[in-house]
């Protein structure tokens, strides 16, 4: 008894004593500005417990105590304690930090006609993975459900006893799932045969009530541990599962048209001679050329570049450059729909010396090129494929994630944007390590060679001094940075980058920035990676969580005068949910201050473009020649 009362007070020094800090998060039980509009509520802001009791009481025992920010499990005799409200669906997200040895649980639907809350609610595991004593791990739906197997190993994306740890719980009519740590565990829905045949299994299937009643408190288990929570935040769904509130400030009286209503793409038949419709068209770029007025410029998915006259009754998109036979094909096999031709780039001085850049993944074997391209001498809109110069490669180890976007900055370097190699939960940890290219922004000098490269390296790149760096690096720690642009105005570079289960997010993008992944998903935890403590990551200029969408698509500011309702915001959409939006950044702040919606949902926007106005425009994924939109007030 004595070696337990000292392994107590070990338990109860250390977890006090840690950091309260969890992966770069400086600040605990605080809404962001996006989940605040998008429904989420505080169960705990760190001062006050008043929103839990003890179960079958009316107030909550003095073994609870708020410590640092934490409400933690401090003394014998503090017992289950329950939420005062009761919640049918909902989204619930917590962080515990558990004792070694230590065991405690989160259930969900519990009522108070039994004698214990795991009698009619599902438990979900908290413990320490490493030194616990039960073999249902942290994370597991106690007896029902569990992570598969990474390798030959069940998946376990915990992090030791004495660190934060972040559990996601969502239960709705349609599909219910547990995230740890930001992965995935398990996906079910209540009282369908999946969970019926597990329960018949389990301990609980002689328990009437178990799982069955619909609604009901959320419970923190008392296991005689050292346990401490925080971050505890809840999002009521509607009976759909849907959001109860649209995640906007307000909705913009703006309306989006095609641009170019007689766009025909020199080449490309939208519909075959069976009346199927052609999906290999997908513009992923439009751009223009400094000195080249009134003429856009355009890449297609599909290994095509073309031209266009910017003037709304244009007909006609010609080939500028066809390097099909070399790109991946993206519509063959499943899971590739992220390679291909994805990034165009016109050179700052193209109108001189007729270069552009283009950014594909290799048919033969998926590696990312980078490529140079020079027009013909007496046709300045047309290319010579045989002029091809690749400038640089990357070997890519899976099909997706591969980045790709390209820009000249306002210094007159390329910038190039790489996701971490795809796959799930960055397997090869690239995301940041300064070792390899994969998850960056790259900055390179295209206009001179040095070191045995086609391309130069920038004396002020970030990370020359650091010993096994690639020089190329700009910043760190993205997944799959669907688009990149900079600002005008500004200068600034904006990225949107694709998240993973739960959350994705924007980035304004500077020198030597870490901007997480794949220790974070967002501002949220990810895995059981720490981040880089030289590098700390930088939090997401906006996030969103997977209730709103869940493949942000990266987008423009707009600087154009034609429609002023627009002017001086930042434009971006959702590829899944098909909501449009409308970013307003504070630049002497340096935070977003409102995010107010153009198109609540049902548009695949696949990229924005810009002219030399600084219009913007959207190109989506239909499969016909008028793919290309831009904005209009109503």
């Amino acid at each position: 008894m004595r070696l337990r009362n000292l392994a107590l007070l070990s338990a109860a020094i250390f977890l006090l004593n840690s950091s309260s800090a969890v992966n770069g998060q400086s600040t605990a039980n605080q809404l962001t500005r996006a989940e605040e509009i998008s429904g989420w509520q505080l169960l705990f802001d760190g001062k006050s417990a008043d929103k839990f009791r003890n179960y079958k009481k009316e107030t909550i025992n003095d073994g609870w105590k708020i410590d640092d920010g934490a409400l933690t499990r401090a003394a014998g005799g503090a017992g289950d304690i329950i939420t005062k409200d009761k919640y049918k669906n909902f989204e619930l997200s917590l962080e515990y930090k558990i004792a070694p040895e230590g065991n405690s649980g989160l259930m969900f639907h519990v009522d108070e006609s039994e004698g214990a809350p795991w009698v009619t609610g599902p438990e979900i595991q908290v413990q320490d993975n490493a030194k616990g004593h039960d073999p249902q791990l942290s994370g597991w739906l106690y007896q029902m459900y569990q992570p598969g197997k990474e390798g030959d190993k069940i998946l376990d994306a915990t992090r030791p006893a004495g660190n934060w740890n972040q559990i996601y719980l969502k239960i709705s009519p349609q599909s219910c799932e547990v995230c740890m740590n930001g992965v995935r565990y398990y996906s079910f829905r209540l009282g369908d045969k999946g969970w019926n045949d597990r329960l018949a299994k389990s301990k609980f299937a002689q328990m009437a009530k178990f799982g069955k009643l619909g609604e009901g408190h959320i419970c923190l288990q008392d296991h005689g541990d050292q346990v401490a929570y925080r971050n505890i935040k809840i999002r009521k769904l509607n009976d759909d599962g849907s959001l109860p509130k649209a995640p906007v400030d307000g909705k913009l009286n703006v309306v989006a048209k095609p641009a170019f209503p007689n766009l025909k793409w020199e080449g490309y038949e939208p519909i075959d001679d069976n009346g199927n419709v052609a999906k290999q068209l997908r513009i992923l770029e439009l751009t223009y050329a400094k000195g080249v007025p009134h003429r856009l410029f355009a890449a297609a998915q599909n290994g095509v570049v073309y031209t266009l006259e910017n003037k709304p009754e244009v007909e006609q998109a010609s080939v500028v450059l066809d390097i099909r036979e070399k790109v991946s094909k993206w519509w063959i096999n499943g899971g590739t729909n992220e390679q291909g031709l994805l990034g165009l780039a016109m050179h700052p001085k193209f109108k001189e010396n007729g270069q552009f850049f283009v950014c594909y993944t290799l048919l033969s074997d998926d590696r990312t090129v980078v490529s140079r391209f020079k027009t013909l001498k007496d046709n300045p809109l047309k290319a010579d494929p045989a002029s091809e110069e690749v400038i640089f490669e990357v070997a890519q180890p899976f099909k997706n994630h591969n980045g790709g976007a390209i820009e000249f900055g306002p210094d007159g370097f390329l910038y190039i944007a790489m996701g971490d190699g795809g796959f799930r939960n960055d397997p090869h940890a690239n995301g940041e390590n300064l070792e390899s290219n994969l998850g960056k922004i790259l900055r390179i000098d295209i206009d001179g060679a040095a070191d045995g490269k086609k391309y130069r390296i920038p004396s002020d790149n970030p990370f020359l001094s650091v010993s096994g760096a690639k020089p190329e690096i700009f910043a760190l720690g993205l997944r799959n940075p669907w688009r990149i642009a900079f600002d005008k105005a500004t200068g600034k570079l904006w990225c949107g980058d694709v998240g993973q289960e739960l959350w994705e997010e924007i980035d304004i993008i500077e020198k030597g920035g870490n901007y997480g992944w794949s220790s974070r998903e967002g501002s949220k935890p990810f895995w059981n990676r720490n981040s880089n403590e030289k590098f700390p990551p930088k939090e997401p200029v906006w996030e969103y969580d997977h209730g709103v969408g869940k493949s942000i698509t990266g987008g423009r500011v707009y600087r154009s005068s034609r429609v002023p309702q627009l002017n001086g915001k930042y434009l971006y959409a959702d590829y899944v949910s098909g909501g449009v939006w409308a970013l307003t950044y504070d630049q002497t702040a340096g935070k977003a201050t409102r995010n107010e919606e153009i198109t609540a949902g049902g548009i695949p926007v696949l990229a924005f473009g810009e002219d030399e106005s600084g219009e913007v425009y959207y190109a989506t994924d239909n499969g016909h020649a008028k793919c290309i939109f831009k904005f209009e007030s109503q």
